[in-house]
């Protein structure tokens, strides 16, 4: 059954604290209408219950002088206290930020339900597929290391969820595989192959495939030579064949034990001594490219 509000309940928990039933029933009637908001919204109502929180702390690490003490007193201070809370709260670059962002990628992620303790609750507030609420790269992904990054990163975090390699390791791997999206590997008819990882069509593979002109080195010299490179639907799609190439292949195992090692270096090794390029001097330039995504990403946090 439909919730139907006043037309000045959505905007009351603007300005005050989720703390009774009109306020929190306009919260949950947000959540339903619009969940960046909703996320934003109980952001703030947490960040104004931490402030309450730390000004009641604070109040009675402080002498009383006497005048104000009794019930009557308390009750003035702590009204005083939540509305304080509330106007100190939602600041740009403040703690309700950070958990925007934090509730923001719950949401858009696997689903889950978002629950607050105490008075702060969201029931039936349910995160929604991440098909239809985080933005699907669908190509060609932007030129430059920070446009590939934020346009990629969600993509790499869900295979990164499922398959346990690091979406960093993945994006930098994607990175330099392709220029950060300089070099895409293209069809004949010049549209992307969506080919992020520079991964060859083999004898098993029964998939699309675009032929081009790359670089290999033999015997340490560098010669262009024609190959065949699987090609996908999605970047989504290359980023699950990746990690299943890493988990599932033998010739890949000790780079998928190293890759929750956190090392850059490690992995990169691992692959290099794995055979995945021919480049004598992968992995330096991966791990080079993993630690600029790292960086790329805290920048962009």
């Amino acid at each position: 059954m439909a919730l139907t509000l006043p037309s000045s309940a959505t905007s009351s928990t603007t300005n005050a604290l989720a703390a009774d039933a009109r306020s929190l029933n306009a919260l949950k009637y947000e959540a339903g209408q619009n969940s960046a908001q909703a996320a934003k919204e109980a952001a703030k109502q947490f960040e104004s219950l931490f402030m309450r929180e730390l000004i009641k702390s604070m109040r009675e690490a402080t002498m009383k002088s006497g005048l104000m003490d009794g019930a009557q007193g308390d009750l003035g201070t702590d009204l005083l206290d939540q509305q304080l809370s509330v106007s100190m709260s939602g600041a740009p670059g403040g703690l309700s930020e950070a958990i925007a962002r934090q509730l923001s990628r719950q949401m858009g992620g696997a689903d889950t339900t978002i629950s607050a303790p105490s008075t702060l609750s969201l029931p039936g507030v349910t995160s929604r597929s991440a098909a239809s609420t985080t933005p699907v790269a669908t190509g060609p992904v932007p030129k430059g290391r920070d446009g590939f990054v934020q346009s990629l990163s969600a993509t790499a975090e869900r295979v990164a969820q499922d398959s346990g390699i690091p979406a960093s390791f993945m994006l930098g791997q994607a990175g330099h595989e392709t220029g950060w999206g300089k070099s895409e590997i293209k069809n004949a008819d010049g549209s992307t192959s969506f080919n992020l990882f520079g991964i060859k069509a083999g004898k098993g593979w029964t998939g699309k495939v675009a032929e081009i002109t790359t670089t290999e080195y033999i015997n340490g010299k560098a010669q262009k030579v024609t190959a065949k490179f699987r090609a996908y639907d999605s970047y989504e799609d290359s980023f699950r064949d990746y990690a299943r190439l890493i988990k599932e292949s033998p010739r890949y195992e000790k780079a998928e034990s190293v890759a929750q090692s956190g090392s850059a270096m490690a992995y990169a090794s691992a692959l290099q001594k794995a055979g995945y390029a021919t480049d004598p001097e992968y992995a330096k330039k991966l791990s080079g490219a993993i630690n600029s995504v790292l960086r790329t990403q805290r920048a962009q946090a």
